[in-house]
């Protein structure tokens, strides 16, 4: 500034400086849904620079490389996949019943640690 506008702006009240031009209040940056990040995954991986798409979504292109980075892993470890067969469906089966042995064995405990405890059975009230 001229020495001039240092003197004006220095002593000049609020109604003085209202013609300065401050800068606008930096935008609020908005969530990106999946939807849109895996939009900006795939038109980086046809070819478009990181940097246009980045600019056009208000990001970084950090935040882009990291996105395509990710989905390309979670796209490797779906081709690791193998599909169902008989064998799973036998393997599920074979839990369920384990989970099915172990409750019974858990409820068996309790009521020997009762029986032994000397109140093999709850006192009921009579229904009278």
């Amino acid at each position: 500034m001229t020495e001039q506008k240092k003197v004006d702006c220095e002593g000049a009240g609020a109604s003085e400086t209202s013609h300065i031009a401050a800068d606008p209040a930096p935008a609020r940056r908005r969530r990106l849904t999946a939807a849109r990040k895996q939009e900006a995954v795939l038109r980086v991986l046809r070819g478009e620079d990181v940097e246009l798409i980045a600019r056009s979504l208000e990001t970084t292109a950090a935040d882009v490389s990291s996105w395509r980075d990710a989905f390309l892993e979670g796209g490797a470890s779906n081709l690791k996949q193998r599909p169902r067969d008989a064998r799973d469906e036998e393997i599920d089966r074979l839990r369920a019943k384990v989970g099915e042995i172990t409750m019974d064995n858990e409820l068996l405990y309790e009521k020997i640690s009762k029986m032994e405890a000397g109140h093999p059975f709850a006192r009921r009230r009579s229904k009278r």
